[in-house]
């Protein structure tokens, strides 16, 4: 699954000129929380509602007037540039200018990793450095209740089709125990023999679960600890 099989391709987009007030309006209009700032077709910003919530009308910047005169001496030191975001005016006085966007042949696993690095919602889709579509949170959780992905997990495989390629992944896992066995009969994983932890027995079965052609998981493997333990 990539961004083109995901991505919004109807993409709303201001100039740095829109007003404030424009932005806010369309982020309630469309029920979206941001939007790409766009000069000509190159994508320049990123402007979200976090962008907005300094801004001196929402009230965080509002100094309260029953403060006495010496309360400024305790303040922060001025900061001309908290200064101009709250007071701004223009798209282009808010917005996030370190961008982050991906192409369309971007994997969605290499999308999700970027939102956790970069603490981000959303990322521009560009083709030849132009914009087209853009990729958030929301359609990274939708695409993996797409048919298509679901029609390839149920996809047809024969049984030793399907033990071979879910070894070929276990057997690239660290923490996957070499001594256990598989296998398969009608399209049912069986695991034999004993794991090592609830979490390596819970990843297992999560491995098993991705091999197209896998209609259900037995595990039938004993707890190696315990084991251990009533032999001792």
């Amino acid at each position: 699954m990539n961004a083109r099989d995901i991505m919004t391709t109807n993409v709303v987009t201001v100039t740095p000129e829109t007003t404030i007030a424009t932005v806010a309006a369309l982020l309630l209009e469309r029920r979206i929380s941001g939007l790409p700032v766009a000069d000509g077709e190159r994508v320049v910003g990123i402007v979200s509602e976090s962008d907005l919530l300094a801004h001196r009308e929402i009230g965080r910047d509002q100094r309260r007037a029953a403060d006495p005169w010496w309360a400024c001496l305790f303040q922060e030191i001025p900061d001309p540039a908290g200064y101009a975001r709250s007071h701004a005016v223009r798209a282009s006085d808010v917005m996030s200018t370190a961008l982050a966007s991906v192409a369309e042949d971007t994997p969605a696993s290499k999308i999700a990793a970027l939102f956790e690095k970069r603490r981000i919602r959303r990322a521009p889709v560009l083709r030849a450095k132009r914009l087209v579509g853009i990729v958030t949170r929301a359609d990274l959780v939708r695409g993996l209740a797409l048919p298509a992905r679901e029609a390839r997990l149920a996809r047809w495989q024969s049984d030793d089709r399907i033990r071979e390629q879910l070894l070929d992944e276990l057997g690239a896992q660290a923490w996957w125990r070499t001594g256990a066995n598989v296998m398969v009969n009608a399209g049912v994983v069986h695991f034999l023999g004993v794991y090592d932890s609830d979490e390596a027995r819970h990843a297992s079965r999560v491995a098993a679960e991705n091999i197209p052609g896998v209609r259900r998981i037995e595990d039938h493997r004993v707890d190696g600890a315990r084991l251990l333990s009533t032999m001792g």
